[in-house]
């Protein structure tokens, strides 16, 4: 069952058609999916920049990749923004979207494409959690009695708790802001100590490591990476949230993320690189020096803050599953419970169980960049904006959405074949289950 939504739109009476859900939509301001897609950009994956794309890049290729990144991401997020209500309908899915201006077969694929991204999302999610939970663990004891696949076990069932606790994105409510305090406390720390180790080191090598050929497919990977960074697949589901007028106060929340948001991203990921070099790891609270208790906080902060970020990454998951079997209501309800507990604890326990199966923290970046965020951000993005405004578009116009379709189509490709290639190399090198 659809409903109809009276909004005003320049002085005129529009019906706009909103799809049925059993979540919340349009009761957010545009701060608080702000607050939203900043959280996301800042989450604890931040910590490994430094190690994914700095050191695989270097100083000028880094640089310069996370500014283009940056760029051509707010470009193709306000693509998809401005498509929102397009054709008198609210699009409150990414697949929705696809699937109104391309058809059936466009809404599955798409549906696909998201899920595959959102799921290996959230395997990022409680690796980094089971690393930081390890590290903490580490800090303490020294007796290698429990291993990684133990840790992320932990962190599984800690964002398993989180996700039935909470029933949609709207209700994360204060724990944006919780998030936003955590993010801080470790970025802060991976920045002081970071700066404090730098000034006392002798000069770092900052050359790109490895043959020719390893460089190729190392920079390539590092390319998903950047785009990996700044991307939610997930664009319509957040917007879903905000209140009218909806593409205005998006693109105001988008303006904010891209500007306001990126500056403790960028800082944390130069400031770790120069302090490191090319020894920098794949997450930098491993490189740090300082007092244990420090190093521990913010640990603890960027495990808490993954389990905030897993649940908003999932929450499109949730929402479907929500929606198939009519969970409406009292949240805390017990059949409402019940299937949360169910259906939610089901998800994120292959989620976990995948993630300590191949805890490769870089390689799921890396693949997830490739494999679903050029083709919804960049690709599907450009390609539906020329469809669905094709009569508006002047000739010079309509080249340059087809020129980025085929450049983001071969980007795409060769970074899944360096990404499935590092999988491989890695996988190679450790055991399933490794403890690394």
């Amino acid at each position: 069952m659809n409903s109809k939504n009276r909004i005003n739109n320049v002085g005129e009476d529009v019906d706009i058609e909103i799809p049925d859900t059993a979540h919340q939509i349009s009761s957010d301001s545009w701060f608080q999916a702000a607050f939203v897609l900043t959280t996301s950009v800042n989450s604890a994956y931040v910590l490994g920049y430094s190690g994914t794309v700095m050191v695989p890049l270097g100083w000028i290729g880094g640089v310069l990749g996370l500014v283009l990144a940056t760029a051509i991401s707010l470009y193709a997020n306000t693509l998809i923004a401005k498509l929102h209500e397009f054709g008198g309908k609210r699009h409150i899915r990414y697949r929705d979207l696809a699937g109104f201006i391309y058809g059936r077969k466009a809404y599955r694929l798409t549906w696909a494409l998201q899920y595959v991204n959102l799921f290996m999302i959230n395997c990022g999610f409680i690796i980094l959690a089971g690393s930081a939970l390890k590290a903490v663990y580490v800090l303490f004891r020294d007796d290698h009695a429990m291993k990684l696949p133990h840790f992320i076990a932990i962190a599984g069932l800690i964002c398993a708790v989180f996700a039935i606790g909470i029933p949609h994105l709207s209700a994360l409510g204060i724990w944006l802001a919780v998030s936003t305090f955590l993010s801080l406390i470790y970025i802060i720390v991976a920045i002081v100590l970071s700066v404090k180790d730098g000034v006392k080191a002798p000069s770092r090598d900052y050359e790109i490591q490895g043959s020719s050929i390893n460089k190729l497919f190392t920079i390539t990977g590092a390319a998903a990476t950047l785009v990996f960074v700044f991307n939610t697949g997930m664009l319509p589901e957040i917007q879903a949230t905000v209140k009218q007028p909806v593409v205005k106060n998006m693109m105001k929340a988008l303006y904010f993320q891209f500007t306001v948001g990126l500056l403790p991203m960028f800082t944390v990921v130069f400031v770790g690189y120069w302090a490191y070099g090319s020894s920098t790891s794949a997450y930098l609270l491993n490189n740090v020096n300082g007092p244990v208790w420090v190093k521990a906080l913010a640990n603890i902060s960027a495990i808490l803050q993954s389990v905030i970020s897993l649940h908003i990454f999932a929450s499109p998951t949730y929402e479907y599953m929500d929606t198939k079997f009519g969970i409406k209501g009292n949240p805390l309800a017990l059949k409402n419970l019940l299937f949360r507990i169910m259906t939610r604890g089901g998800y994120i326990a292959i989620s976990t169980l995948l993630s300590a199966l191949l805890p490769f923290l870089g390689d799921f970046m890396s693949l997830t960049g490739a494999v679903s965020t050029f083709p919804l951000t960049f690709i599907l993005a450009n390609h539906m904006y020329y469809k669905a405004k094709n009569n508006k578009l002047n000739p010079l116009q309509k080249l340059w959405h087809w020129l980025n379709v085929v450049f983001f189509s071969l980007m795409s490709v060769a970074a899944a074949i360096a990404a499935l290639r590092l999988i491989a190399l890695d996988s190679k090198n450790f055991h399933v289950f490794a403890d690394l």
